[in-house]
């Protein structure tokens, strides 16, 4: 097993504690989510497209092998930045037969805006809901501190949850890399806690070659 092979899938296991494809509870913080492992199918969840229309992952899957990247809005320069390099990078994804899926809490509407500001030809998601987040066991709840900062100085006007004390917080996914192959059996993924840590390109790149040559 390469190097650059044995460090994705060692962050992509950290923290790894669940085997089950059904939706998560939302984890207290960052650092308690329990994220779907090697192995583990992707979950059947319907989303919605920037046009509104429904998408269901599963059946997404099924047309071809897929990179799924969760990230945490528009609003977030690290997301802008990831989403710029996986542009750059998607006409070799494309050549390797991968389809490129981003999925955040963003409603369709702000899906479209960014989609345009970053001329973005890639499929963007909405999981308004939450639903993807969870069943992927990635939602977490933000602290008190970083909820006031985000939709006061950030103007971050996601849905409000209440968490199991009562207290009013923002959720976020924890930003993650899934690929899966075209029949939805995920291979590799990227998960960290640390939103402003993203996998280089060269990663994903590498990572995609290595699932595409056991089609």
């Amino acid at each position: 097993m390469s190097t650059i092979l044995k460090t994705l899938c060692l962050a992509g296991t950290l923290l790894l504690t669940s085997f089950t494809t059904l939706a998560q509870p939302i984890a207290r913080d960052e650092f308690s989510i329990s994220p779907l492992l090697n192995g583990q199918q992707i979950p059947k969840i319907n989303l919605q497209d920037i046009k509104g229309k429904t998408v269901d992952l599963a059946e997404l899957t099924q047309q071809k092998p897929t990179i799924f990247f969760f990230y945490r809005g528009g609003w977030c320069p690290f997301c802008n930045n990831q989403m710029g390099q996986l542009k750059a990078i998607e006409p070799e994804l494309l050549k390797m037969g991968f389809q490129l899926v981003g999925i955040s809490p963003d409603t369709p509407a702000q899906l479209k805006a960014s989609a345009a500001k970053n001329e973005l030809k890639y499929l963007l998601l909405s999981d308004e809901k939450m639903l993807a987040a969870q069943a992927f066991g990635l939602a977490f709840y933000t602290s008190e501190k970083v909820t006031e900062i985000y939709t006061s100085r950030l103007h971050v006007d996601n849905t409000m949850w209440t968490t199991p004390e009562g207290a009013k917080r923002l959720v976020l996914p924890v930003p993650a890399i899934y690929i899966s192959d075209d029949k939805g059996l995920i291979h590799l993924q990227y998960v960290n806690p640390n939103y402003k840590v993203r996998p280089a390109p060269k990663l994903i790149l590498t990572a995609a070659s290595l699932v595409g040559s056991q089609e």
